[in-house]
């Protein structure tokens, strides 16, 4: 069914496939950047991945004036102030991100402080601070296929005073280009792939199953569901191989801007605080969370987890199963492909990533109070969160 009235946003430009870092100064010289500045980790500048886009800037004419490879594996606020002082300092006018969601939800932050002024995050918070206001240039490049925070108007936050994870969401947060390169990802050890695939596919089907879905965000969340159930299994098999990076990037972009669309809901709530709480990698909790979830969600979403069927499961099991049987055959669907996972080494329990039964009452709470609850498709209080989690311990 159509809703009386929906919006959708996808104002990214992407570049996908071979040689698309190549085409960056290109694209920064639309922007009239001419002092970007390189945000990436250190480990992708011992890999030598941040490298590639380094050469590339600097053979494309518009070297990176900086760099700021300080950016940890759960970022907090006073690494995006970092990033933002380093910015001014460098005197730069554009930012060049390299990296995972931690790396690019970092970029997103502070150009946000960029943008606005002033020099703490923690002071931009609110819905529609930041209007329509034109924010710092930003390319994004993705070295995982997961998050899809390129193509999203989301950046996830730790607050490292309060020990939570926050969200910062506007359409304008979305970089002004993605590019999705298969030299990216081509090196991911199996474990992450795993989970960053897991990742990408809960975000598929959140957004498929939220309050706020729509014709839009729904055909981008059935296409990434098939490009992951075709080419996950073939990316652990042979993870060198540049085609199944390619499908599974486009799957996490696809997924992306679903959900940066129609909104995520319970399993990111209750992963968001096992992140917090616990220091959960937050792939690995999407994927261990996610079946668990859609059968507490069940009751009001069986007629939509029958149709997604057919694009987890594909046609032939889609026709085989009866009417009635394909909500609950989604689910092991999705098993199915964490039991993959689980073969490249993904735990598919929370105790395998450090979550304690002491825990629990925390993680439920702080899941309670996150903001993914307003979009999930069936409400739920603290017995009904905790029961998950105890289930899925």
């Amino acid at each position: 069914m159509i809703p009386a009235y929906f919006e959708f946003s996808n104002r990214a430009k992407l570049l996908a496939g071979e040689h698309a870092i190549e085409q960056i100064p290109y694209e920064l010289g639309v922007m009239e950047v001419r002092r970007p500045i390189l945000v990436t980790n250190r480990q992708l500048r011992e890999l030598g991945l941040a490298d590639i886009v380094s050469v590339a800037l600097a053979d494309g004419g518009t070297p990176a004036v900086a760099v700021f490879a300080e950016v940890p594996v759960d970022s907090s606020v006073s690494v995006v102030n970092d990033l933002a002082r380093a910015y001014r300092e460098s005197g730069c006018d554009g930012i060049v991100a390299v990296g995972g969601g931690s790396v690019l939800d970092t970029a997103k932050g502070a150009s946000l402080v960029l943008t606005i002024g002033g020099d703490d995050l923690m002071d931009r918070r609110g819905a529609g601070i930041v209007n329509a206001r034109a924010m710092v240039p930003l390319v994004a490049v993705p070295t995982t296929a997961g998050t899809g925070s390129e193509v999203t108007g989301v950046a996830v936050i730790k607050d490292a005073v309060r020990d939570v994870k926050m969200a910062f969401v506007s359409p304008q947060l979305v970089p002004d280009v993605a590019v999705l390169d298969p030299r990216m990802t081509v090196g991911l050890p199996p474990r992450l792939t795993a989970s960053t695939a897991m990742d990408a596919l809960c975000h598929a089907v959140e957004a498929f199953t939220s309050r706020q879905a729509n014709p839009l965000s729904d055909a981008y969340a059935r296409a990434a569901v098939e490009l992951i159930r075709d080419h996950l299994p073939l990316a652990l098999s042979n993870g060198r191989d540049a085609s199944h990076r390619h499908a599974l990037a486009t799957a996490a972009a696809l997924a992306g801007a679903s959900f940066s669309n129609a909104m995520v809901g319970i399993v990111h709530a209750i992963g968001h605080a096992c992140g917090g709480h616990a220091g959960a990698p937050h792939g690995e909790a999407m994927g261990i969370l996610l079946p668990w979830c859609m059968e507490f969600n069940l009751p009001v979403t069986s007629e939509r987890y029958g149709e997604l069927l057919l694009h987890l499961a594909g046609p032939d099991e889609y026709a085989r199963t009866p009417t009635e049987a394909r909500p609950s055959a989604s689910i092991a669907a999705v098993r199915r492909l964490l039991s993959d996972a689980r073969g490249a080494g993904m735990p598919t329990r929370l105790s395998e990533v450090g979550i304690t039964v002491k825990m629990l009452p925390a993680i439920a709470q702080a899941a309670l109070d996150d903001g993914s609850m307003s979009t999930t498709p069936r409400d739920a209080d603290l017995n009904q969160i905790l029961g998950i989690l105890e289930a899925a311990l």
